[in-house]
């Protein structure tokens, strides 16, 4: 008599995918994730028992596990199927620990992808459960458990209810303040640039050149007097062609995705938020029905710091290139091969399509218009990342016009490579084409000088995807951790979105404030990412998880203490204005809420009247002269306006300054430690001196 088997999976839609690589003795069931967890309503961890975590059964699960127990007991042969990471090794731990397995008859199993080969490869070869995956992701969940539980409620106590810290959404949201600090102290810089039109004999297109400098050093035009005396230097000067160098330039095919590149270039190419791409990418990796293939897992497994592709993908795809495109096309030493040693997660591969012949046209009419535009993402930038790297000639030609040296540079593109799958946002077409066609001997006539004038620009507000790279250059969190972080900060209303920008709210300001100044630690950059190097120590077994957690506990506890006592004075009390409630007649208060400030009547519940708060600055408006208010946007961003909007529309990001531009009269603004002219153009500024 056959043997049966009972497959266990984390989600539903992964037991319609596999069921039907497998026979009838195997019955394949989900867990829909994690059964057991720590409970919600306390801490979870036994401080005097050596950080013993004590773990429950999910409310809402007992059914599911119920279920998972009655065909556990008919089957001869479990099999657990988890995802191949950190979190799937821990659910497989709690499911054997909740059915009572015995640990010699526990057979894991894992798969990159979801194909019928992958699967029924990874049943010939079931392992034990690795307990230092488990003790790696037992480890973070505790540690962020104990920062959750021990902070939030300081922050409720002292700025507001609801509010939350986290291990690494603190640190994010630190780097998201510091930016934004760095941007409203930015004063920019004057510089010109001096572009010239040069006119080649025998040639019907003129040629752009950009100035250089003087025979000896590049020149650096400041101010408009420096620039108009080059300018007319350069109209009456004769031009010679001094060099012509011609080369070759390559550009290399790019890297297959891994999470963080995945949900950098959705968002670039796509317009994709990080949550909606991992929700994407985990149905493309699931199991999507494919007219004519059934369901078909379309995506290799999307969490993954590795770039490294297998060798049988590596070899599959070098001939579907052959054929498709042509032999000179096959890249023949892989870009995909280089590894970064750092990361840990190298165990997977790179993200790609599971069968390159499923090519975007032919499931289109399968997928959902954003399950399309993703997988083709995926499918292109994996077909580049295998092949051969795009060529372009160049030609550099310096030019001498008296005493200075001109620059025109122009490249065509000779041979396309990857590029014929995969174009770059960069790829713009020359000026210069006719550059090509020109020698030592070419008679040059000055058609035009332009001399235009530019201001260096601050520092860029992150979006979701620079603050991703950001996160992964500087090794704080893993690919799993970065969407829910964004989505937890957006959520808290700590950061909100303006396009794709992210700005901080003023909730998200003062909880930043306080948890620097109470725990500089947790939101030190530095120690996080060093806390990610020993998680990752944990899981290659060279740290043991409870030492960890024996060294940061206590230093945690220390600094809750001292700022349960020295943060007292801080608590926001309800500021009383001059304001009359019209329904009850006291005297409205300030009160805090997710976008920030509001007036609201103190005999709440009782009355529940709120109105807008507009808090003066002190300061005339320039347009009217009435007072200038903190004002802000639907999504919680300040500004500054006019109380008397919208009869008076004038606004300013930065704080407005009672002192008028001596240079120009303009009004003029805070930005860092200086006051600065409001027009750009003028310039001025001077040190803001303290009150």
């Amino acid at each position: 008599m056959a043997k049966k088997n009972l497959v266990i999976v984390e989600s539903p839609a992964k037991v319609k995918t596999i069921k039907k690589f497998l026979g009838s003795n195997y019955e394949v069931m989900a867990s829909q994730g994690h059964l057991r967890d720590l409970p919600k309503s306390r801490l979870g961890i036994d401080v005097e028992n050596d950080f013993e975590p004590k773990y429950i059964t999910i409310r809402g699960k007992g059914d599911i596990l119920a279920g998972l127990k009655k065909e556990a007991k008919k089957a001869d042969n479990i099999y657990l199927a988890t995802d191949p990471d950190r979190e799937g090794e821990a659910i497989s731990w709690h499911l054997s620990e909740a059915l009572k397995l015995d640990e010699k008859d526990v057979k894991r199993i894992t798969f990159n992808e979801i194909t019928k080969n992958a699967v029924k490869d990874s049943l010939k070869n079931p392992r034990k459960i690795d307990m230092h995956l488990v003790d790696a992701q037992q480890s973070r969940r505790i540690l962020d458990r104990m920062v959750g539980y021990e902070i939030s409620p300081l922050l409720w106590s002292k700025i507001k209810r609801g509010l939350s810290a986290g291990r690494v959404q603190s640190v994010a949201l630190r780097l998201i303040c510091d930016r934004e600090d760095e941007i409203n102290a930015f004063i920019p810089d004057e510089y010109w640039t001096i572009d010239t039109k040069i006119k080649v004999r025998g040639e019907r297109k003129a040629l752009t050149a950009k100035f250089y400098g003087d025979k000896k050093n590049k020149i650096e035009i400041k101010d408009k007097a420096q620039a108009e005396k080059i300018k007319k230097e350069l109209e009456k000067s004769e031009l010679k062609i001094d060099s012509i160098k011609k080369g070759e330039r390559t550009k290399k095919s790019p890297l297959p995705f891994t999470t963080s590149t995945l949900q950098q270039e959705a968002s670039g190419k796509l317009n994709f938020p990080t949550r909606k791409t991992m929700l994407i990418a985990q149905q493309l990796y699931e199991g999507v029905d494919i007219k004519g293939h059934g369901t078909v897992g379309l995506i290799t497994y999307l969490r993954t710091d590795s770039t490294r592709v297998s060798d049988e993908a590596v070899k599959t795809t070098a001939e579907y290139i052959k054929t498709q495109y042509g032999e000179e096309y096959s890249a023949s030493d892989s870009p995909s091969k280089k590894t970064d040693e750092k990361k840990i997660q190298d165990a997977h591969e790179a993200i790609r399509p599971t069968d390159l012949s499923l090519n975007p046209v032919v499931v289109k009419e399968s997928l959902s218009r954003d399950q399309f535009r993703l997988y083709q993402l995926v499918w292109k930038r994996f077909l580049a990342s295998q092949m051969s790297p795009a060529v372009y000639e160049t030609t550099q030609v310096k030019i001498s016009a008296g005493d200075y040296i001109l620059n025109a540079s122009a490249s065509k593109l000779a041979f396309d490579g990857f590029l014929s799958v995969y174009k770059d946002d960069e790829e713009k077409s020359e000026d210069n084409a006719l550059i090509s066609g020109i020698s030592k001997d070419s008679v040059l006539t000055l058609e035009d000088v332009t001399a235009e004038q530019h201001f260096t620009q601050p520092p860029a507000h992150f979006t979701e995807a620079t603050l991703v790279r950001t996160l992964e250059e500087l090794g704080i969190g893993r690919p799993s951790t970065y969407a829910p972080t964004i989505s937890t900060l957006l959520a808290r209303r700590y950061v909100v979105k303006d396009k794709k920008n992210l700005h901080v709210s003023e909730l998200g300001t003062a909880v930043n404030d306080m948890m620097k100044s109470a725990f500089p630690t947790i939101v030190d950059v530095n120690f996080t990412a060093n806390m990610e190097t020993l998680l990752d120590g944990v899981e290659e077994g060279k740290v043991g998880w409870k030492d960890i957690v024996r060294n940061f506990y206590p230093d945690l506890d220390a600094a809750v203490k001292k700022a349960e006592k020295e943060l007292e004075s801080v608590k926001i009390e309800d500021e009383v204005t001059d304001v009359i409630c019209e329904k009850c007649g006291r005297n409205m208060v300030v009160k805090y809420g997710p976008s920030g400030k509001f007036l609201g009547c103190p005999g709440f519940p009782e009355c529940r009247n709120t109105k807008p708060y507009l808090e003066k600055i002190g300061v005339a408006c320039p347009d009217c002269g009435k007072d200038v208010v903190i004002r802000r946007t639907k999504k919680g961003r300040i500004f500054y306006g006019c109380e008397s909007y919208p009869d008076c529309e004038f606004s300013s990001w930065q704080r407005p300054v009672e002192k008028k531009c001596p240079r120009c009269g303009g009004y003029m603004v805070e930005k860092g430690k200086k006051i600065v002219c409001a027009k750009e153009d003028c310039g001025y500024s001077e040190e803001l001196k303290d009150e």
